[in-house]
């Protein structure tokens, strides 16, 4: 269950790395029971990983890290209540398919199937959408593995304030074992992607958002264009000849030209502005597939990426200010800012909690220098009091974040009665929450 030859690890984006003191690969709950146990009796932290795609060091820790690859399977679907369990480290990717076996699906998903289902929530992963909340909003009972080494179940009635916090948890709370989700019939989404003058788009933003099931845009920084997305169910069947333009268009332009493109830009980073103007490019496409299979794509360039929950509201005059920023400071950004939509919810940490959202996503490749450019927007974002993303890089602390969460309070009197010597806490969550309450 442990392993001690190779400590070190990196996550995704290649950003955050960690040597822990010990690692383990439970296999059954009883064994992330004594995973956990073990850990406080030897005064070392906790802390499960997932997939590794947050780029932020929420999952680091030099005590025990805990490697969910191996504790990941769906373990029950339960027909009259239209929900699925599956085990915490099972990827999305991996339950998207096993549920499209059973003619069932998510309602909504990110664009990354990569990351694992306890990863995604506890981070507040989202899609877009403005009737839909975030993958979050979709669970309907956890089992978590307390600082003490107790199973807790809890459901909105079982335990809900437990249930309430830890939707959104950031791993602070204890280890989830096991995850409840909402699902529905299987459905097929018809996606129209096309180029439009950022302008209109913003002058039209409105009627995008709430006249489509699923709307958001890219911008391409350096030029006046975005890449638009519109994602809307249809009865229709999968489009003819899907594999070919999935390869053109997601694997070929996407991701090989793309990533051309991105090392381009690196080693000349005066070209970026004329290399932007290819994007556009791409012209309109249209077709009709899987729901899952149109929410998420493969992403083979790597980068860094800070996201920010703002008011709907607020959506146009951010994303002007960050143009005119990217335009004023004389950064070369080669990669679209990206814009999407959700509802509001009722989970303390939510970035959505209490307000409609608008998600705001500035990247850099891999190895490129980010932080003039992420601090110039986070300080946009600043203004607006906006959330950041839990799992993307971010220069917040409690202090700046508590003020900002309706439910800050609740989710801290959770935390003190679970763990309040700071067992599952590392330097990322002292940061971000504060110490725990016997530190």
């Amino acid at each position: 269950m442990t392993d001690t030859a190779s400590r070190t690890w990196r996550n995704w984006g290649g950003n955050q790395r960690c040597a822990p003191v010990e690692i383990a690969r439970p296999r059954t709950v009883e064994d992330l029971v004594e995973v956990v146990k073990s850990g406080a009796t030897d005064g070392l932290r906790v802390k499960a990983v997932g997939s590794g795609h947050s780029f932020t060091d929420v999952a680091c820790t030099h005590g025990v890290q805990v490697r969910l690859d191996e504790y990941a399977r769906l373990l029950c679907y339960d027909p009259d209540a239209s929900t699925v369990t599956v085990e915490a480290g099972m990827t999305l990717a991996a339950l998207a398919g096993d549920l499209a076996r059973r003619g069932l699906a998510l309602a909504n998903l990110g664009d990354i199937g990569y990351q694992t289902v306890a990863g995604a929530i506890s981070t507040g992963t989202h899609g877009t959408g403005v009737g839909l909340g975030g993958l979050a909003t979709d669970v309907v009972g956890l089992q978590l593995i307390t600082a003490d080494g107790s199973i807790v179940s809890c459901t909105p009635d079982e335990e809900p304030e437990i249930f309430a916090a830890a939707r959104v948890g950031l791993g602070a709370l204890g280890i989830i074992s096991t995850v409840t989700l909402r699902c529905q019939p299987a459905f097929n989404l018809r996606a129209v992607e096309e180029p439009i003058r950022l302008d209109e788009v913003l002058a039209s933003i409105d009627d995008l958002v709430d006249g489509n099931d699923h709307f958001e845009f890219f911008w391409v920084p350096h030029t006046g264009w975005a890449l638009t997305k519109r994602n809307n169910r249809t009865d229709e069947p999968v489009s003819p000849g899907r594999g070919w333009r999935f390869l053109r268009d997601k694997v070929l332009f996407e991701n090989v030209a793309f990533g051309a493109v991105t090392r381009l830009g690196r080693l000349r980073p005066q070209w970026t502005p004329r290399l932007a103007r290819i994007a556009p490019g791409s012209g309109r496409t249209e077709y009709v597939d899987r729901s899952d299979r149109v929410f998420t794509t493969p992403r083979w360039v790597r980068f860094c990426e800070m996201e920010y929950a703002i008011p709907r509201a607020a959506a146009v005059g951010v994303v002007e200010r960050v143009r005119r920023y990217v335009e004023e400071s004389g950064l070369y950004v080669g990669f679209p800012v990206e814009v999407r939509f959700a509802a509001g919810d009722d989970i303390p940490l939510s970035t959505a909690s209490g307000r409609q959202s608008c998600y705001v996503a500035v990247h850099m490749p891999q190895a490129v220098p980010y932080e003039q450019y992420f601090r110039g927007v986070e300080a946009i974002m600043d203004g607006v009091r906006g959330r950041p993303h839990w799992g993307k890089l971010h220069y917040q602390t409690a202090a700046t974040l508590s003020s900002r969460y309706p439910g800050w309070e609740r989710f801290q009197a959770v935390r003190d009665r679970l763990d309040p010597e700071g067992l599952f806490s590392n330097a990322y969550t002292d940061r971000v929450l504060g110490p725990p309450l016997s530190a």
